[in-house]
């Protein structure tokens, strides 16, 4: 089989790492990157993530080199390895964000945001913590809600119950805006964007700087905000552990989960094998 791909782009958690592995990652799957970047296929991560998390947890893995592009913050800011230069694209504006959270102001969730190396929080609670200390970020509490929105920021996130993601996201089907959408990327985690931002609007644009056609893009994801990214790909791989809207429309499903090396072997068996890469 030939390897038709010149970028090779996987979301980040619960894609290329393990539920719950935070910046972790195998051997195994480090060498499948070395082993793209020693045959120049471009490898890139596309992730919810900020871009210098991203950047800590390449230098953590030791890839710094082998890693070509970020897209962060589900595609509101990408950075290109070969220039080092970074574009910002559509923000939420600060009134879209004052009205979500005035939206699902009834359902008692916990809004918080990417706010100058912090977390910037409604209260503090496990899940905020939790996500707080794999980005390695501090927990503000903010004196007002209305410090939530005093600027325009990328995302605005709710931490939800267990069990209430169905009716949050069905709420917010009922109540659509023209200007954002929400999108479950944890069961207990909804993140909220510009309309016109994604993971896929991010990638196509490094494809255009680079002159890679779409076809040549082979993407995984596992959950709902990377659906454009694996539709817009010449193929779109889920993982074994992904979301039922997800594996619907991939065009194939990983043989293994996150948590074993799901990306990794997938290339293995699918490619490395009989390229004569491994």
């Amino acid at each position: 089989m030939n390897m038709d791909f010149r970028l090779v782009i996987c979301d980040l958690d619960n894609t290329l790492v393990g539920h719950g592995m935070g910046s972790a990652m195998t051997e195994r799957t480090k060498e499948m990157i070395r082993c793209l970047h020693r045959h120049g296929v471009s490898f890139g991560i596309a992730s919810g993530r900020p871009l210098d998390e991203l950047q800590a947890y390449a230098g953590i893995w030791g890839l710094e080199k082998e890693i070509n592009v970020f897209v962060c913050l589900n595609g509101s800011e990408l950075w290109d390895g070969s220039t080092g230069q970074v574009f910002d694209y559509y923000k939420l504006k600060k009134e879209w964000m004052k009205e979500v959270i005035d939206l699902l102001a009834p359902f008692n969730l916990n809004p918080y945001i990417y706010y100058h190396g912090a977390f910037l929080c409604k209260r503090d609670d496990f899940g905020v913590e939790r996500s707080a200390q794999r980005a390695h970020k501090p927990v503000i509490v903010a004196k007002d809600i209305s410090d939530l929105y005093q600027e325009d920021n990328a995302k605005i996130m709710f931490r939800v119950k267990e069990g209430q993601m169905e009716e949050v996201e069905r709420f917010l089907e009922d109540h659509p805006s023209p200007h954002y959408h929400g999108f479950k990327t944890q069961e207990t985690l909804l993140e909220v964007a510009n309309r016109k931002v994604s993971k896929a609007y991010a990638m196509e644009r490094y494809c255009e700087h680079h002159g890679i056609a779409l076809s040549q893009v082979l993407a995984f994801g596992d959950t709902s905000n990377d659906n454009d990214m694996l539709i817009a790909a010449g193929k779109g791989v889920c993982l074994a552990n992904g979301s039922d809207d997800t594996k619907a429309i991939a065009d194939d499903i990983t043989e293994r989960p996150s948590g074993e090396d799901g990306v990794a072997i997938y290339m293995e068996d699918h490619y490395f094998k009989s390229l004569g890469w491994m």
